[in-house]
Order: structure tokens, then sequence, then C-alpha cells
């Protein structure tokens, strides 16, 4: 490993996959007289992901061979573990305009400027249920990932990438850290050890209390909020940003913590998206992850430690990513402090733990959750967004 890396990306190299600027400019003008493809919201983070090395060490898409590898398996042929297929989805009017074409442009809904240039290695027919049933456990059009596979195209476009540029956002910019720049803030903090926590919620005193129990093994805690597309009715990221921006201004020690965004699109696949966040975490330089309770879950289509089993299925070294697991956690009035059911020996009337519907009730009602159960400042900030 060189001075800026914590641990090996996986596969052994950070992919980058942005041209330099002479490069782009050529590949802009030949992406002209290619066939234009238009990118979904979450192709659209895939991409971005494939092109900062965040997928490392993927070049492109997925073609046929590795798509049916990773979901009977949960590996890629070469026998790096992969849990979910990375697809870039084709309706059949555009498998017939690409026809026999040797690249495509790959172009957003919402700009004239492409975003990447592909080599078409191959375009292949997508056995939805199989899919489905692979990395969602489920067929039912209820859930959001399956919801999102159903429509999609019928087709896969497989091949290399070469990005033109990022997309663009307009939010967070100092946030945006590539994995290559957090392994390098990784270096100039000198953290060796850097535990990794995916969200896409507002972070309440459970989550504090696993980040503050793991940040006591490790060097530094990076918070990695998921930043892509979610469902209608996730907290939205404006706010949540704000949340964790108020959480680090005042309770959190700033030499031993970061936050950067993870431009990543949900998928709610539970255990298989806690392997494939681990992973990708791994390549953004952090040596640990945190896994709790419905890591990455949705309704109740998987059990409560479903994501952490996962992690037994596969060899020590293979993943080559250390995961934390937690219990769910609480305030207890006994213990007089943040607990879990390893270190709590109370019945439930000591515990103070509220659903997430309850939570949104109190919010709505402009009534703050108590303090042992979300940090006043946050509520404040949430109750305010629900007003808006």
């Amino acid at each position: 490993m060189t001075k800026a890396e914590t641990i090996a990306p996986h596969g052994g190299t950070l992919v980058n996959l942005l041209a330099p600027e002479a490069e782009g400019e050529r590949l802009a003008q030949e992406a002209e007289h290619h066939p234009k493809i238009k990118v979904n919201d979450r192709e659209v983070s895939d991409l971005e992901l494939l092109s900062v090395g965040a997928l490392s060490p993927l070049t492109g898409f997925h073609g046929e061979k590795d798509h049916h590898s990773i979901l009977e398996t949960m590996h890629l042929p070469n026998g790096l573990p992969w849990t979910i297929p990375v697809t870039l989805s084709l309706e059949e009017e555009e498998v017939k305009r690409i026809g026999g074409a040797e690249s495509v442009t790959l172009m957003t809904g919402q700009s004239t400027r492409p975003l990447a240039v592909l080599e078409v290695q191959e375009i292949f027919k997508r056995d939805k249920k199989k899919e489905a049933l692979a990395v969602f456990l489920t067929e039912d059009l209820a859930h959001p990932g399956v919801k999102a596979l159903h429509d999609a195209g019928d087709y896969c476009l497989a091949g290399d990438v070469r990005a033109i540029r990022l997309p663009e956002h307009h939010t967070f910019a100092r946030y945006r850290l590539t994995p290559a720049e957090t392994r390098a803030e990784f270096a100039a903090r000198g953290w060796r050890t850097v535990v990794g926590f995916q969200t896409r919620n507002p972070i309440h005193r459970a989550h504090e209390y696993i980040q503050k129990c793991a940040l006591e093994i490790v060097d530094g805690l990076l918070v990695h909020p998921l930043m892509g597309t979610t469902k209608a009715d996730d907290v939205p990221p404006d706010v949540r940003m704000r949340c964790y921006e108020v959480l680090f201004e005042n309770y959190y020690p700033r030499d031993r913590s970061m936050i950067s965004v993870f431009p990543a699109a949900m998928r709610y696949a539970g255990p298989k998206e806690a392997i494939w966040h681990a992973i990708c975490r791994k390549n953004y330089g952090c040596t640990h992850f945190i896994v709790g309770r419905d890591h990455a879950g949705v309704g109740d289509y998987y059990g409560t430690y479903d994501a952490q089993r996962i992690f037994e299925e596969f060899e020590p070294d293979e993943l080559g990513i250390t995961p934390l697991m937690f219990e769910h956690s609480f305030w207890c009035d006994r213990c007089e402090g943040m607990a879990s059911p390893k270190t709590c020996p109370h019945g439930e009337e000591d515990r103070v733990s509220l659903s997430g519907t309850k939570v949104r009730e109190m919010l709505r009602a402009g009534t703050r959750p108590p303090a042992e159960f979300s940090r006043p400042e946050v509520a404040g900030i949430l109750i305010e967004a629900m007003r808006e």
C-alpha cells in the first residue's frame, strides 16, 4: 500500500475512468457521431461510482457472464466477491437503434452534453425474475428495488466506459470526495484504520452510539450518507445534511471524524446491498464497516439481522474489510445511558425505543422526541422541515 492508502482497493486497483481534459475533449467530439442512450437516475449514479473508482475493479457495466455469476454465486467469474450486478438497461427500440455500433454515447435526460462513451461489448436480455429473487429475495412489485427493475428495459448494454465528465451536482460540493480524495484525507489525518457508516436517514442517538463505539477501536470515522435516488418518503438530502452538520458541530471529535457524500442510489436490497456497501467503502479507504440492524432494508422483506449473517457466507479474507456488527441500541433509564441487548439487563419498560412511525407522528405535531432518542438540534431541524 502507498502512503495514501489505509487498505487496498477491491481487486487491488483503484480505477479512474474519468478522461483527462484533452482526451475528454476528443471523446466529446467523437461522441457526437455515436448512437445516443439516455440513462436513468440510478444508472447516472452507477456511472459516477464507476468513473471515480467506487466500484473498483469494475471498468464498465456488467456483461451476461458476470451478471449470472453474481446472481448465482455472489462472486465475479474470477472469484472476487460481488453481490449486485451493475447494469445499463435498454428498451427494445434502443437495441435496434444501436444496431452494430462499436460505441455509444451516454447522456442524461436533462443535458445535451455527453457524460461518457461506452465501448459496446454485448447486449443481452436480462432474466428479471432471476435477478429480482437473487438480489432482492422477492418478486413483490411493492418492493422499491423490484419495482425499479420491473420498470427498466428488458435488455442490458455491457462494455467498458470512458467518462467525459462527472454528473453535475449543485449541492454538498465540499463533501463530494472521490475514493482517491478520501484516501488522501485519511492519510493527511494519519488515519490507518477507518470505520465507514452508511446512512440514508438522519442520525439519532442510537446511530451516534454505535458510531462512537466503533470509533473507540479505530483511528477515524467516515459518516458516508447515501445521496443518490431514494424512496419518495425518505428524508430529503438537504434536511439530512443539516442534521449531520449540527451533530458534527456539537458532538463529534473533529480530528477523528468526517463527512463525505456517497453518490449511490438505494437498491433496498438488504443483505446483498450490505455486502455491496461494504465493498464500496473499502474502495473509499475504510478498513471497517458498521452493519447495524436491518441494513439497507425496507418493509419486512428481510430479517432484522440478515444483513449481518450474510457476511458469514464469505471467507474471512475475501471481502478485505472488517464488518462491525451492532444490535439495536437504545437509552436505558436504569442504566442511565445508551446500551444494547448485549450490555443492558433491563426490560423494555426501562428502554426509550420509538418506532419510525411514532417519531414521524411526533415531528409532524411539532413535538420533540425525548432527548434520549434524538439530539434536540436534530429534532428541531426535522420539525422545521416538516412545516415547510
